[in-house]
């Protein structure tokens, strides 16, 4: 009998030929389970009588909607918006009767090349006539309201004192006699007026709106619920708006409205027979509304401007759990039940509170290619829900007694933002009228990545994690900086614990770096960023916080604080002109801080001598000054086997801190990583983004 044999050859030809079968066979089933596809236009010179085509376009987003339901989840659906400004009569609200699916997702976006904008606005037209020095005045529709006027697409400020002027650090101006008998003498009626002070000790800021004055000239009023930690308003740092005998600035308006007349006074050179003359009515443009049993799905938003959103400020009351924050929650664009929705390059300018809100229950929500400048309060800000907060206390100064706290670990609802993405977005001059924001606010969510962003130039931290809840945060390739510009006691990164187990009454000390556990369920991360503070800390880990896992970063000046908290690890940081704060750390807070590049001794705060050693371990580090340095902390089992010497930085001028070979740190271990990856990648931000002033070694 004739052995069998194996044509190997035909063989895998053979078997090559089923497998392109095989894949032809998958790519038509899919093509064949995809949707097919359907569009809409809508453009401001278009008819909602039409039938929404590209030659016959819809003109209003509220009737394309309606169009687009009617296929939403059977077909996938791109609707074009044509360039113009599309003034919203009021806020475009987003359900579950508008998702798409995985296979029919529906986009919403800007036709190529073109700039819609979607404006909470109203534009208005006047016939200005003079009133007295420089001031113009022109009646507006009885009833008319607004907070911001806007020329020439650039906000305007309220009548104010002290006068708006750039180049002031502290609000724009600031005056200890804001509010002072002599001042209000010059007031008729100061009603309506707003009063903007910094926090007692720089920990964000107040606002508060006046009720009048009384016989003696005493100024009245109302608020400063915006701050969670309650010490008065700055005795210095203070400013009023919206008072009419104020108004003596170029650029400064007052709106009358018991007379419907708004008063100007223009800058020079501006015609404003020319100008185009907005002003706002809404406080959210776009929400997507939706809840755990039915979220919005696949439902993305791209290309757009978003403008005109009213200031939110008087409606910050809602404390966060015992950090320093209160919050509105809201925003220009408010996203409340959403699952694998995205907002992706648009422009977000100057709105007048949040940018972007994520609120309560949301997954896989993200926000990609944006560009967010000059929002009055937070630029993103992902907050869950206290109710899915096992034993929430609200106030710093709360505690709770051992034998009650919940021991339960993690959330006990899915009401908070998961599985979220904030990337390779330009965020800058945030907070311009909220001090307690950041451009990046996360509070009771969990594995939220923030990558490749660029934020700078704002009053607080760049990026603020308010709680433990629930951990699991990436923070990557960022470029932070020029941060704390207003405030004070703060970081570029800066975080709070103030979890379950922090500061709880009666706890056996032995349980505490696992009742730390309870809330940060998962490790934070903060690696291949780029840190600059000069009012701060580069790396502020405040009260508490704990299980963060620290490396590849480098710190530029403020250096790296770590209070309190448990189970961190902190390894091969670049930290310049500047080192390690540790502030007020457990016995057995089990942290670990190795193979970093310090210039400088440590540079603790309220570290109990009783300590007999700090941290777990604490070693094998460079130094880049004396032995003095190094040796400082030996008592405490500290930096026995560091080392002393030039960490010879490859190009140390134009921030290339990687080390040469030969440098001593990496025989500690040290490994270099990159230094031309941090911030935003997008070409178009990335050419308009700023970097910062890198500094001279020693200074």
């Amino acid at each position: 009998m004739t052995p069998h044999r194996v044509n190997r050859r035909n063989g895998s030809m053979s078997t090559s030929r089923v497998l392109l079968a095989v894949l032809a066979a998958t790519l038509l089933l899919l093509v064949a389970l995809r949707a097919p596809a359907a569009e809409f236009y809508v453009s401001p010179g278009g008819d909602d009588g039409n039938s929404g085509t590209k030659d016959r376009p819809f003109a209003t987003l509220a009737r394309t909607q309606q169009a687009v339901r009617a296929l939403a989840g059977k077909e996938s659906v791109t609707v074009f918006l044509r360039g113009g400004t599309y003034y919203l009569p009021a806020t475009l609200v987003f359900t579950a009767a508008d998702s798409g699916t995985q296979n029919a997702p529906v986009v919403w976006q800007a036709f190529a090349g073109e700039a819609p904008v979607i404006s909470g606005g109203v534009k208005l037209d006047l016939k200005w006539e003079p009133h007295r020095d420089g001031v113009l005045k022109a009646r507006v529709p009885a009833g008319f309201v607004s907070d911001q006027l806007f020329v020439n697409r650039e906000r305007q400020p309220m009548a104010r004192y002290p006068n708006f002027d750039p180049t002031v650090r502290i609000y724009n101006g600031y005056a200890a006699d804001a509010i002072g008998r002599e001042r209000a003498a010059r007031w008729a009626d100061p009603t309506g007026g707003f009063i903007h002070a910094m926090h007692a000790a720089h920990w964000g800021g107040y606002h508060y709106r006046i009720t009048g004055k009384t016989p003696d000239g005493t100024v009245t009023y109302e608020g400063g619920w915006q701050n969670n930690r309650q010490m008065g308003m700055h005795k210095e740092h203070r400013f009023v708006e919206n008072i009419f005998e104020e108004l003596d600035s170029p650029g400064e308006w007052f709106l009358e409205a018991r007379t419907a007349t708004l008063y100007f006074y223009p800058p020079p050179g501006l015609d404003l027979a020319a100008a185009t003359i907005e002003a706002v009515r809404l406080r959210h443009l776009v929400e997507l509304q939706g809840s755990v049993d039915r979220p919005v799905k696949f439902l993305t938003l791209r290309g757009f401007t978003f403008r005109h959103a009213a200031r939110t400020f008087m409606d910050n009351k809602e404390p966060l759990l015992r950090s320093d924050w209160t919050t509105y929650r809201g925003g220009a664009v408010f996203v409340n039940g959403a699952e694998d929705c995205a907002l992706e390059d648009c422009f977000l300018d100057q709105l007048g509170g949040n940018a972007v809100f994520l609120s309560g229950y949301n997954r896989r929500v993200a926000v990609r290619g944006c560009h967010i400048a000059k929002a009055g309060a937070n630029g993103v800000a992902l907050v869950g829900d206290p109710r899915a907060v096992r034993s929430p206390l609200f106030e710093a100064n709360q505690r709770q007694g051992y034998a009650d706290v919940d021991r339960t670990p993690g959330p006990k609802s899915p009401h908070y933002p998961a599985d979220c993405l904030v990337e390779d977005c330009l965020i800058y001059l945030s907070g311009r009228v909220e001090k307690q924001t950041a451009p990046i606010q996360i509070a009771m969510a969990m594995n939220v990545t923030v990558r490749h962003c660029s934020m700078y130039d704002v009053p607080r931290a760049g990026i603020n994690v308010g709680d433990g809840c629930w951990g699991g945060h990436v923070i990557e390739f960022c470029d932070v900086f020029d941060t704390v510009k207003e405030t004070g006691d703060h970081g570029s990164f800066n975080s709070w614990g103030r979890d379950r187990y922090w500061g709880l009454n009666h706890a056996p000390p032995a349980e505490l770096p696992s009742l730390a556990l309870l809330d940060v369920i998962r490790p934070v991360t903060l690696r291949n960023n780029r840190w600059r503070c000069d009012h701060g800390w580069d790396v502020d880990l405040d009260d508490g916080s704990s299980r963060y896992e620290i490396y590849n970063n480098l710190l530029l000046c403020g250096g790296l604080k770590l209070r309190e908290g448990f189970h961190r690890r902190v390894w091969n940081n670049v930290t310049i002109n500047n080192s390690l704060h540790p502030h007020v750390w457990y016995e057995n807070s089990g942290d670990v801080v190795t193979g970093n590049i310090w210039m400088g001794a440590y540079r603790p705060a309220a570290m109990s001598e009783s300590l007999r050693k700090w941290g777990r371990e604490v070693d094998r580090n460079l130094f880049t000054t004396s032995d003095a340095d190094r040796a400082r902390f030996a008592d405490k089992g500290c930096d026995a086997h560091s080392l002393v010497g030039d960490a010879l930085f490859v190009d140390p001028v134009n921030g290339d801190f990687r080390v040469k070979d030969g440098s001593p740190a990496l025989g500690l271990g040290f490994r270099n990583f990159p230094m031309d990856r941090f911030g935003v990648q997008k070409p178009a931000l990335r050419a308009i983004a700023r970097t910062p002033e890198i500094p001279k070694l020693g200074r």
